[in-house]
């Protein structure tokens, strides 16, 4: 009997895939070739694979999810990647496969991996920059698939302040479907409109929001910029002040036009 009410009773278990998905980027502007390097190995130890491990794991912890396995790897000349896989529910030790480290990662690990019970978070970072005009671009790839009543919602104001996110695209959807008692299908057993119904009001008001959703498939995506743009906030190594009036607002345009480009997806035809 289902004493509660407000749970659906199912025939076996929630068979429902919930899989959020994050591109996050960061831009910058240095003035020189060695301004750039130091640019990319400041980004490259600021989110290298031991840091993104500790994210993913808090992320676990946040929808309510066990660690079965990690991995990941640091990459040269830049960049790195995390998998993790997690379980609804805590697995019994030895019910465990023997290749999982549960987490439990060697004091210099070369090679890290996470993988999860039904269900897995992976990270990547693309350390990138313009060939010719100073503009770096430092995107994020997050992928947290569950299955079961755990949301990777639950998580989702986590890992946008986990990042300088400067502009993101998100994508939601919930694939498959669960059986009630009376063999009835249920495609999906969380009320949600928009990505934005999940986003805690202080942050999605320091952006500017745009959604495209397919509400009968399941399919939500938002994109998100930064209303705030202030010049200093994109420069490394120099200052707005050093600058003289010419030179800043030449690099606003080619910073904002980077993230207008960015935000919308095209190229736009714009002056160096």
């Amino acid at each position: 009997m289902n004493n509660n009410p407000s749970k659906l009773e199912l025939h076996g278990f929630n068979n429902l895939t919930k899989t959020l998905s994050f591109n996050i980027y960061d831009i910058c502007y240095t003035s020189s070739a060695e301004d750039r390097k130091r640019y990319i190995d400041y980004i490259d130890e600021q989110y290298n694979s031991e840091r993104l491990t500790e994210i993913l794991k808090n992320v676990t912890n946040m929808i309510g999810a066990s660690v079965l396995n990690v991995s990941k790897q640091d990459y040269d000349p830049q960049g790195a990647s995390v998998t993790i896989l997690i379980s609804e529910e805590e697995v019994p030790l030895y019910c465990i496969d023997s290749s999982c480290n549960r987490g439990i990662l060697t004091p210099i690990p070369q090679h890290i991996a996470g993988h999860l019970d039904k269900s897995h978070l992976t990270v990547h970072t693309y350390p990138e920059s313009h060939p010719v005009h100073g503009i770096n671009t430092f995107r994020v790839d997050i992928d947290v698939s569950t299955c079961g009543q755990i949301s990777p919602l639950n998580a989702l104001n986590y890992l946008i302040e986990s990042f300088e996110s400067d502009i993101l695209a998100l994508d939601y959807r919930v694939r498959g479907f669960t059986r009630d008692k009376d063999g009835t299908k249920h495609f999906i057993d969380h009320n949600i409109g928009s990505i934005q119904d999940y986003i805690d009001k202080d942050i999605s008001k320091r952006y500017n929001l745009v959604d495209t959703n397919m509400l009968q498939q399941n399919i939500f995506h938002t994109k998100m910029m930064v209303n705030d743009f202030k010049l200093n906030d994109y420069l490394f190594e120099i200052k707005e002040e050093d600058l003289s009036k010419e030179e800043a607002l030449e690099l606003r345009k080619l910073v904002y036009n980077e993230m207008l480009e960015i935000f919308y997806g095209t190229n736009f035809e714009y002056k160096y």
